[in-house]
C-alpha cells in the first residue's frame, strides 16, 4: 500500500481539519434528529434488566464523581463507566438508528447503529470537562458528527466479510466512533489522536453469537467505553501502534480477510459525502432489528387495509432473502430479547395487536398465549426471486391464508419507514421520543429536552442539557 491511501493518516488529518462551521446544514438538521432519537431510546433503554443489571454493578465498583449515567436512578461516576451504560442502555430495546449503505454488495444495506457510541462518549467527556472547560452545543455536534462520520466510513469501507465470520460492526466500529467524538472533545493533536485510534482498534470487540442477549447491547456500552478510555489515555501520553488502521497488521485487515478493506469507500471520502447526509440514517418505528421492519410495516398494512381479525388467521408466510433470514435467526421467540430477532413474533405481534412497541416486546405478552400460538403459525421462506436482487434493499413479502379460503398478500415497501426515502416528520419523531423519554422523565421534561435539541447549536453549555435529562434534583453519587 502506498502513502497516498493510508486510512490512520486520513482518519487523523480529518479529526483535526473538521469544524463546526464546515458542516454542511443537512448534516447538522439530521444530527440533532439523530441526538434527539439516541437520547430517546437511552432513557427508554435504561429500564431494561441489562441496565439495571450494570447499574447496580457500576454503582458498587466506580465511585469517581466525573459524569452522569442516566435512567430511573441517575447517579454519578467516572466519564468511562458513564458511557458504558449509557451506551448499553442506547442498545438495549434495539430501537436505535442504523446507517445505510452506499451499494448492493455492502451487507444488508445496513452497516452500524452510529449515533449511540459518539452520543454517549461526548455526554460524558463534556461532564468531565465541564468544571474546566465548557462544552458548548455547537462543540458537541461538532465531535458527535466527526465520530459518526469516521465510524461510518469505517464500516462501508471494510470487506462485508467483517459482519458475515460474525464481528457485530456496531461494537467494534463503533469504538472508533466513540473515540474519535472523545479525542476531539479534548482537542487531542495529531500524535495522540494516533495513538487514539490505535488504543481503539485493540479494544474493538463484539461476536453476533450474543445477538438475542443482553450481551449485545453491552457490545455497544463496551465500544462507548473503550473510546473514551483510548482518548483518555492518549491524552495522558499512552502509545498505541503506527498505522492503526493499515495493513498488515491493522484494523482493517485483521478483522477481515483478503485485501481487508476498499481503500476507495474511504480514502479521500471523509466528509466527501458525509454519510450522515447521503446514503443517510434510518430512525427505526419498532424496537428490533432493522431487518423486520419493512416486513412489520408491511403487514400492517395487510391487517389493517382488509380488516384482518387474528381469529381469521389460518397461516402466515413471510417470504425474503437470506440478509434478512439468517440474522432475524428465532423461529419461535421465548423472550422479548429473541422477540426482537424473530420474525414469526414481529408480524404477530401486529396481526394480535396491530403495533409492536414498547408494551409488545416485553417478556409476559411474547410468552403469552396468543402470541405463543400465532407464532406457531408463521412460516419463514427463503425465496429465491428476492435473493437474487441483491442485499442493498430490505426486500420481503407477507402472505396471509385466511380460514375462508383467501390468501392476502403484501410486499414491503423498499422505500421503509424512517429510512432517507421515507422519513419521519417532526411529528413521528417527537411521538417515538416522547414514548420513550416518558418512561424516565416527567411530561413537562420530556419536551423541553425535545426542544432545547432542537436548537442544540444555540446552548453554551452542554450541562444544560444532562439537568433536564435526570430524572430528580439531585443525582445520587453512589
Amino acid at each position: 500500500m502506498t502513502e497516498q491511501v493510508r486510512v490512520t493518516d486520513g482518519i487523523v488529518e480529518f479529526i483535526g481539519k473538521a469544524a463546526w462551521q464546515n458542516f454542511p446544514a443537512a448534516a447538522v438538521a439530521t444530527a440533532k434528529r439523530c441526538v434527539i432519537d439516541g437520547l430517546g431510546v437511552m432513557l427508554a433503554g435504561s429500564t431494561q434488566d441489562a441496565s439495571n443489571i450494570l447499574r447496580g454493578y457500576l454503582r458498587e465498583s466506580d465511585s469517581r464523581d466525573e459524569s452522569t449515567a442516566f435512567g430511573p436512578q441517575s447517579f454519578r461516576t467516572g466519564a468511562s463507566s458513564a458511557a458504558l451504560l449509557n451506551g448499553t442502555s442506547g442498545h438495549a430495546l434495539d430501537w436505535d438508528d442504523t446507517q445505510l449503505a452506499t451499494s448492493a454488495d455492502r451487507i444488508f444495506g445496513l452497516l452500524t447503529h452510529p449515533t449511540i457510541p459518539p452520543l454517549v462518549a461526548a455526554l460524558a467527556i463534556s461532564e468531565q470537562m465541564g468544571e474546566r472547560q465548557r462544552v458548548s452545543g455547537q462543540q458537541f455536534l461538532e465531535a458527535f458528527l466527526t465520530g459518526f462520520e469516521v465510524e461510518c466510513k469505517i464500516a462501508e469501507a471494510i470487506h462485508p466479510n467483517h459482519y458475515m465470520k460474525g464481528f457485530h460492526s456496531s461494537g467494534t466500529i463503533g469504538t472508533f466512533g466513540a473515540a474519535v467524538a472523545a479525542a476531539k472533545l479534548m482537542g487531542l493533536d495529531a500524535d495522540k489522536t494516533a495513538h487514539a485510534l490505535a488504543i481503539a482498534a485493540s479494544s474493538a470487540a463484539g461476536i453476533r453469537v450474543n445477538f438475542g442477549s443482553m450481551t449485545k447491547p453491552l457490545h455497544v456500552g463496551r465500544a462507548a467505553q473503550n473510546g473514551v478510555v483510548a482518548a483518555e489515555l492518549a491524552a495522558r501520553g499512552f502509545s498505541g501502534g503506527k498505522d492503526a488502521l493499515d495493513p498488515p497488521w491493522g484494523f482493517m485487515q485483521v478483522f477481515s480477510h483478503g485485501n481487508g478493506f476498499d481503500a476507495d469507500r474511504i480514502v479521500g471520502k471523509l466528509g466527501n459525502p458525509h454519510v450522515i447526509v447521503w446514503p443517510g440514517v434510518s430512525i427505526k418505528p419498532y424496537p428490533c432489528g432493522v431487518l423486520g421492519h419493512p416486513t412489520m410495516d408491511a403487514m400492517r398494512r395487510l391487517v389493517i387495509d382488509h380488516d384482518v381479525r387474528p381469529e381469521q388467521i389460518k397461516a402466515i408466510r413471510v417470504r425474503a432473502g437470506s440478509n434478512i433470514l439468517n440474522p432475524l435467526r428465532y423461529p419461535i421467540a421465548h423472550n422479548e430479547l429473541e422477540a426482537k430477532f424473530c420474525p414469526a413474533f414481529m408480524v404477530s405481534a401486529i396481526a394480535l395487536r396491530r403495533k409492536a412497541g414498547i408494551r409488545e416486546f416485553n417478556d409476559e405478552f411474547v410468552q403469552s398465549a396468543p402470541a405463543q400460538e400465532m407464532m406457531s403459525k408463521v412460516q419463514r421462506v427463503l425465496d429465491p426471486e428476492i435473493e437474487a436482487k441483491g442485499w442493498e434493499k430490505i426486500r420481503s413479502t407477507v402472505e396471509v391464508d385466511l380460514a375462508d379460503g383467501r390468501t392476502l398478500v403484501q410486499q414491503a415497501d423498499e422505500r421503509y419507514r424512517g429510512g432517507p426515502d421515507l422519513p419521519f416528520t417532526r411529528e413521528d419523531l417527537c411521538e417515538k421520543f416522547s414514548d420513550c423519554a416518558s418512561l424516565v422523565l416527567p411530561d413537562s421534561r420530556v419536551m423541553e429536552l425535545f426542544n432545547m435539541v432542537e436548537s442544540l447549536e444555540d446552548i453554551s453549555d452542554i450541562s444544560d442539557l444532562v439537568n433536564v435529562m435526570k430524572n430528580s434534583a439531585e443525582v445520587m453519587k453512589r
